[in-house]
């Protein structure tokens, strides 16, 4: 068995969609050893900092929240499918080229795996992809980018799966993952009445017999 940690660390100068500055975590040190005698530490974050789960309430008003999710939905079989050859955007004339079937949980691997700093080109999800995914009924859909869509004013791919109900997870660092069948675990935190919120997503790749 080997494990994947796929997740991005957090940290204060690490990479940000479009490198906006406040969308960098802030941590401090709420207590320390000269001052009592634990240590304590604070963070402020934005929920679509780092790898995150998008809930339909992103970009669907009146949309499901993060905590209406079931864990079975996020502790379950994926698919990692290598795209790392499309250069800029993935249609559904490149989807088409794989095996995706109904009720697939498939995460997006591209060359974003391979940035070192944010690339305001990075490969992204273009509505007839997520028109192709919707219709063939996948459950959920991972990328290797900190935003499934690059420069969609009307934000349609993300409409477009989290109008049908399916999982976004955006963030995920695929770089040493092969293409391939994982048993995927990404429970987000637990918040309340939220539209996303941070995971651990962590890939396991069974020993073949």
């Amino acid at each position: 068995m080997k494990i994947y940690d796929v997740s991005m660390e957090i940290y204060e100068d690490m990479i940000v969609y479009k490198n906006k500055q406040e969308k960098r975590p802030k941590l401090r040190v709420a207590k320390d050893y000269i001052t009592g005698n634990s240590y304590e530490s604070v963070i402020t974050m934005e929920m679509h900092t780092g790898t995150h789960i998008d809930a339909p309430l992103h970009m669907i008003e009146g949309g499901k929240t993060i905590d209406s999710i079931g864990l079975e939905k996020l502790i379950r079989k994926c698919k990692v499918l290598d795209l790392t050859g499309v250069e800029d955007r993935i249609t559904e004339e490149v989807l088409k080229e794989k095996e995706i079937q109904k009720g697939d949980f498939i995460l997006l691997k591209t060359r974003n795996s391979f940035a070192k700093e944010f690339d305001f080109k990075f490969v992204y999800l273009e509505k007839s992809g997520a028109e192709y995914l919707k219709d063939v009924g996948v459950e959920g859909v991972g990328i290797d980018a900190l935003g499934i869509e690059r420069d969609q004013p009307s934000h349609e791919t993300h409409k477009i799966l989290l109008g049908q109900g399916v999982i976004i997870i955006e963030g995920l660092q695929l770089k040493e993952v092969e293409e391939g069948e994982y048993t995927l675990y990404a429970p987000p935190l637990k918040i309340r009445n939220v539209e996303a919120a941070p995971a651990r997503v962590i890939l396991i790749k069974e020993d073949s017999l």
